[in-house]
């Protein structure tokens, strides 16, 4: 994956360890270390390890087989390798001698070390407390997560053509289910349009997206349908269901450029639809547009959340309050935070979030709007822009 080396956010994350007490941070997880390092090996059948001091140069640890490829891509300069592969010179077979010899030799064995406990299984973190026996362990995760939830011009940059992709992605899954396809047929139509609009107009950003000890993602522009009663599986799928006259369609589109993530959705409407349907989308397209004077620094989450709540309410949905209404998204296509009512964080510039306030009406039918928003200094800029309103096929 394209390097994407600003020092801003590693600075960043440098203030907040200084103000917590953490002397240097070891991250295994996958959209961290990217984060930390800019190397995505898109499978992490080994594991990825990025250190960052508090004050100093950060490293990677990583299995010989990746060296050629986080020389071409990371940012760090420091790069040691484990295991064997050719006549790769290495620091041992195994990843922890390998890690135990540099954060000895770096005098950060019986310092403060920050981990993952979000993400690292319990054996991991008795494998850490066995190399580390004079260190002390404090989470990071939240540090991390807080750190990531505003965005550098790069990422910023990223996610927009993310989005650019996924309007693509959106217009051909539109035309396709006004052609009568199937769940299926959407899905495919839509992503060949991305993966195509991908080659031509950004030939020099990846689009995989991060993969797991047990498999990789090589290509992460994906769209998926959900047509009728399939509308409550939220997640599913595609299949060979047609949607039929009379019923909705939900459309969601997630796509990555160089590691960052947009996500549009839209309800599309075939043919003439219920009245309590059409009501429904109605009210969440006035919904979203009564929350965008708050779209901007300064308000608090919940205030969107609870912007949400008195539209649902008072158009007599009270009863079908969803947990939230969007969405962080960033390295992660759900990332901190949830916009929902306990949330009190204040938007400010170079957050990025996804707005989608809906309905689930069991045995009526079901809502699925989303745009990808970012925060300006004076508001806000909707990144995903294809067609809204009621979507007719």
């Amino acid at each position: 994956m394209t390097a994407f080396g600003n020092p801003s956010r590693i600075e960043r994350l440098r203030t907040r360890m200084a103000q917590a007490g953490i002397d240097l941070i070891v991250s295994f997880k996958p959209e961290n270390s990217f984060y930390l390092t800019g190397f995505n090996p898109i499978i992490y059948s080994h594991p990825v390890i990025a250190l960052l001091p508090r004050e100093g140069e950060a490293q990677v640890l990583l299995h010989a087989l990746r060296d050629d490829h986080a020389r071409a891509s990371s940012f760090v300069r420091d790069i040691r390798l484990y295991g064997a592969w050719s006549t790769k010179v290495t620091m041992g077979l195994h990843w922890q001698a390998a890690l135990q010899s540099l954060v000895t030799e770096a005098g950060f064995a019986n310092a403060v070390i920050g981990i993952e406990e979000d993400f690292l299984p319990v054996s991991r973190h008795r494998e850490l407390q066995g190399l580390f026996p004079g260190a002390s362990f404090k989470d990071v995760s939240a540090l991390i997560m807080a750190t990531r939830l505003v965005k550098d011009a790069d990422e910023i940059e990223n996610c927009r053509a993310a989005a650019r992709i996924a309007d693509v992605g959106m217009d051909a899954a539109v035309e396709a289910v006004r052609a009568g396809g199937s769940e299926r047929d959407i899905a495919l139509a839509s992503m060949a349009a991305m993966n195509r609009f991908w080659a031509d107009t950004f030939p020099d950003k990846e689009v995989c997206d991060f993969g797991s000890l047990e498999g990789g993602a090589q290509n992460g522009l994906w769209t998926w349908a959900l047509a009728g009663e399939r509308m409550f599986m939220n997640c599913d799928n595609p299949t060979q269901r047609r949607p039929a006259q009379g019923e909705c369609a939900s459309i969601f589109i997630w796509t990555i450029i160089n590691g960052i993530h947009a996500e549009n959705e839209r309800t599309v409407m075939v043919g003439e639809v219920p009245e309590a349907n059409r009501r429904a989308l109605t009210s969440i397209l006035e919904i979203r547009e009564e929350l965008f004077p708050l779209l901007k620094p300064g308000t608090p989450i919940s205030a969107l959340f609870a912007g949400t709540k008195a539209g649902l309410e008072a158009r007599g949905y009270g009863k079908y309050l969803p947990g939230r209404i969007g969405h962080g998204i960033g390295l992660g296509a759900h990332e901190h935070p949830s916009l929902d009512a306990r949330t009190d964080i204040p938007l400010e510039p170079g957050m990025i979030f996804t707005l989608e306030p809906n309905l689930r009406m069991p045995g009526i039918g079901a809502t699925q709007i989303s745009d990808t928003v970012l925060i300006t200094p004076d508001g806000c800029e909707f990144l995903t822009q294809s067609v809204g309103g009621l979507i007719t096929a």
